[in-house]
């Protein structure tokens, strides 16, 4: 078994798919739009959907905005140098809220990020020393 991808709803498509490739480096795996549904899935992510886990964006065409309720967490992103990350996603203009520094209580260096639909992204170390990307 594995986690095959983890579905996001989001209000403006356009702006989702430009967010996770242009700001956080993934590519766009495939996009379909479903006409009789009145909805598109996008899948995102840093490799195939054969070998890796991905984002599935899942935009209702009649819905522009999800209220994100108080039990998502977040997702997590391995990068190399959180601090060069942070920089990096800044100058794309992405959100950081939460500047990179140690974790509270422990030692793990840690940011945060914010998609246009309020979405938040951890980014972490790298653990092993072999990041995903940076």
């Amino acid at each position: 078994m594995r986690i095959l991808h983890t579905m996001l709803r989001v209000g403006d498509l356009e702006k989702s798919i430009a967010f996770y490739t242009e700001v956080l480096g993934m590519t766009l795996l495939r996009r379909k739009d479903y006409p009789d549904g009145r909805f598109t899935l996008a899948f995102v992510g840093y490799g195939n959907e054969a070998e890796n886990s991905v984002l599935e964006l899942t935009h209702n065409w009649d819905t522009d905005h999800y209220d994100l309720g108080s039990g998502y967490g977040h997702i997590a992103i391995e990068v190399k140098d959180v601090y060069l990350a942070c920089e990096q996603i800044k100058a794309a203009g992405g959100k950081v809220v939460r500047e990179p520094g140690p974790m509270k209580h422990g030692t793990s260096v840690l940011a945060f990020v914010e998609d246009p639909n309020g979405y938040r992204i951890e980014l972490l170390s790298g653990r092993s020393g072999a990041a995903a990307n940076s």
